[in-house]
């Protein structure tokens, strides 16, 4: 038998397969790469982005306190060595953050921007008044607007492609509609113990029938007009022009220049561009030269001094927000931008801490809870019609009832600028002004003699602002409103999970719902889509963002501020929707959409107009708001604040306070519709809260400096919006 071997002979033993386990290296690491040691997890602990000095924005926040701090002491111990007693406190001295010196007025260099579908506000925020300037922009055309467009209102031809008799213009739905509305007005009337001639109809139609105009020489009108006069060269003619001087351009101007509105119904107009890049630059051109001359601030590099509150709607768009910002501080070179949203900018301007605010502007109205400076963000509604939708329906009626100027075309621009001024003088809400009654109006056209007319009217300067979707809004076609949306300009949508990320709320898609049940109008058509086949697979680097994007899906998160919605889909519009499911009022009933029944898909969402009578709407907004709290929702009733130049309408805070409270008899004593406060002026009240809100002093954290833009973008707005952007 062998004897056992030690393991340092075996070692030592040459040729043999154990000599390599002896360990010769020299205690070199594998790697040079640095090794990081394992986390302990049963005491693991980070303070990443938990302390405010690991935040750009606010970093750079407190160092300006800091630094204005600084300077106010210095200033404050260098009056104090030369015997001079400072005035104020240290507190005020740091308070001074606009560049201002103690010559000028607080606020006199920040500019307040309020931008709007019919009309842009602007002025310094040391201003009583903004200036106002129609948000409209004309350029260079071989054909005028009226010549290229279909004319408006719409007219159904017959067969033969002529119109026939007034009463056919509009079509059968108008016209049964009309009569619906008139027959149900007679007996309001009647129950109401007013008079009501049986053939006041037939008076009206045959005195309009029966008198043409009076013809009346240019040179014998004092109050003729003063067209924008042109250049007798047309090769010297601006390329473009902006606000009143465009839409003073005569029709038969040479060159002719086409009439364009950036802003429709809240929303970029796509439909009237074929360029998204064309579109932009249109709409920041006009606040560019409303800056230049209305506010005489003619040299670009000057604006480096100024700040800018810009005003933006309650229900926003996030890639409008975001461009906007990009452009004032980039191509307008301003010191710093904030935002501030339309109806806590009514707060501010009313100097009121809650309210439930009710903005009816041309072509949009926009309904919000404001408790203690927030809006509450389930309550945001915002509805597409306005005070343009009272003037479209009352030339309507008066055209279905034999108008005598019945070559009325709301695309021309004379026409368009009568057609608000017969509004605002004729519409009334009030019942004892329903008559048959003489009024005359004077037709100027530049290049043409003035024509005076005299025209005969009964129930339709009533008739016209109830229908204005307020409570009646079955009578309008609204599908118009959607045509060519989202050609150009796309959703935002979030960086991680590709989902729309637009501010959405209960009370919207409620509203959103109703219309897809009761208003057949609203819904657009679904569009043709192609077969779509699978895609092979292939390798990629990147995740593919995905195709299919629910774009309601986020919208009922517990853990997110706005809720989300169930994407679940909803039953189709009813035709034969009853009066009585139309003024079912939704206080009563459910508190939001997903609790009344299954919500709309995405793609229905997309094609629906948002409308909903007025009073069901503010209802809905009060109830959303409250959340069930009994003292919230008194407070909110009896602080209903109405604002907009839609709501000029004579007696309209009274006719809507009665609706309000035949919906809710409970809340007789509580319901309360007042005006703004001061007797200011229904359609400035936002643009002055504005102002207000950029003269704050050392509690305005919302600016955003170049710097802060420069590094972060867009991103910066997640730390500077007042709310949860």
């Amino acid at each position: 038998m062998v004897g056992k071997k030690s393991g340092r002979a075996l070692l030592r033993e040459e040729g043999t397969a154990q000599i390599r386990l002896q360990r010769t290296d020299n205690n070199m690491d594998l790697t040079i790469w640095p090794q990081v040691p394992m986390i302990n997890q049963k005491n693991y602990y980070t303070d990443f982005l938990k302390r405010d000095d690991q935040i750009l924005a606010l970093r750079l926040q407190e160092e300006e306190k800091r630094n204005r701090m600084t300077k106010a002491a210095r200033d404050r111990d260098r009056a104090l060595a030369n015997g001079v007693e400072p005035e104020g406190e240290l507190e005020d001295d740091a308070a001074m953050d606009d560049g201002t010196t103690g010559e000028e007025a607080y606020g006199s260099k920040t500019i307040v921007i309020h931008p709007g579908s019919q009309n842009l506000r602007i002025g310094l925020a040391t201003d009583a008044l903004p200036k106002t300037v129609p948000m409209c922009i004309a350029r260079r055309a071989t054909e005028n607007e009226s010549e290229t467009d279909e004319p408006r209102p719409k007219r159904v031809k017959l067969e033969d492609g002529t119109v026939g008799e007034p009463e056919t213009w509009f079509g059968e739905d108008f016209r049964r509609e009309y009569d619906t509305m008139a027959s149900d007005f007679k007996t309001y009337r009647r129950v109401n113990k007013r008079r009501v001639l049986p053939n006041s109809r037939e008076l009206v139609v045959n005195w309009n029938t029966r008198n043409p105009p009076e013809i009346i020489p240019e040179h014998n009108d004092p109050l003729r007009i003063e067209w924008t006069e042109l250049p007798l060269n047309p090769r010297d003619a601006p390329e473009y022009m902006t606000g009143q001087e465009a839409l003073r351009i005569p029709e038969n101007s040479k060159p002719k220049y086409r009439l364009s509105w950036p802003l429709r119904c809240g929303w970029m107009n796509e439909r009237d561009y074929s360029n998204k890049n064309v579109l932009y630059r249109d709409f920041f051109l006009i606040i560019e030269e409303a800056i230049k001359k209305q506010l005489n601030l003619t040299r670009k590099k000057d604006w480096a001094q100024y700040s800018c509150v810009f005003v933006i709607p309650d229900l926003y768009e996030k890639v409008l927000v975001a461009q906007t910002l990009e452009e004032l501080l980039r191509d307008f070179g301003f010191q710093r931008v904030c935002f501030i949203q339309e109806s806590l900018a009514a707060t501010f301007g009313a100097g009121y801490s809650s309210s439930c605010i009710v903005d009816v502007g041309a072509q949009k109205t926009s309904i919000c809870c404001v408790e203690e400076g927030m809006c509450l963000e389930g309550s945001r509604v915002n509805l597409k019609y306005g005070g343009e939708d009272i003037t479209e329906t009352f030339i309507k009626m008066m055209l279905f009832d034999h108008f005598n100027y019945a070559d009325m075309n709301l695309n021309r621009r004379y026409d368009y600028l009568l057609a608000e001024e017969l509004k605002q003088k004729f519409c009334t809400l009030e019942d004892s002004h329903i008559s048959v009654q003489l009024y005359e109006f004077h037709l100027r056209a530049s290049g043409q003699d003035t024509r005076k007319y005299q025209f005969k009217t009964y129930d339709e300067v009533m008739l016209a602002p109830m229908t204005k979707g307020f409570f009646r809004p079955t009578i309008f076609d609204h599908a118009d409103k959607l045509k060519d949306r989202r050609k150009l300009i796309d959703k935002s949508t979030d960086l991680y999970d590709g989902r729309p990320n637009d501010p959405m709320s209960d009370a919207q898609l409620s509203a959103t719902q109703f219309a897809i049940q009761n208003i057949p109008r609203a819904v657009g058509a679904a569009p043709s889509k192609p077969a779509v086949t699978e895609p092979a697979m292939t390798e990629v680097s990147t995740p593919v963002k995905p195709t299919h994007i629910d774009h309601l899906s986020h919208l009922k998160d517990d853990d997110e501020s706005t809720p989300r919605s169930s994407p679940a889909g909803s039953p189709q519009p009813d035709e034969t929707a009853t009066p009585a499911a139309r003024d079912a009022t939704p206080l009563a009933g459910a508190s939001n959409g997903s609790a009344s029944g299954p919500q709309p898909d995405s793609e229905l969402v997309d094609r629906t107009v948002p409308v909903m009578p007025l009073d069901q709407a503010i209802l809905l907004s009060i109830n959303e708001g409250a959340k069930g709290d009994e003292r919230k929702t008194r407070d909110f009733l009896g602080g209903i604040m109405v604002i907009g130049g839609g709501s000029k309408t004579y007696n309209f805070n009274v006719y809507l306070e009665q609706r309000l409270r035949a919906l809710q008899p409970n809340y007789q004593k509580e319901i309360l519709i007042g005006p703004p406060p001061r007797d200011l002026d229904p359609q400035v009240l936002v643009w002055k809260g504005g102002s207000v809100f950029g003269k704050l002093r050392g509690t305005n954290d919302s600016w955003i400096g170049r710097l802060e833009y420069d590094r972060l973008g867009a991103r910066i707005l997640n730390y500077k919006c007042m709310w949860a952007w």
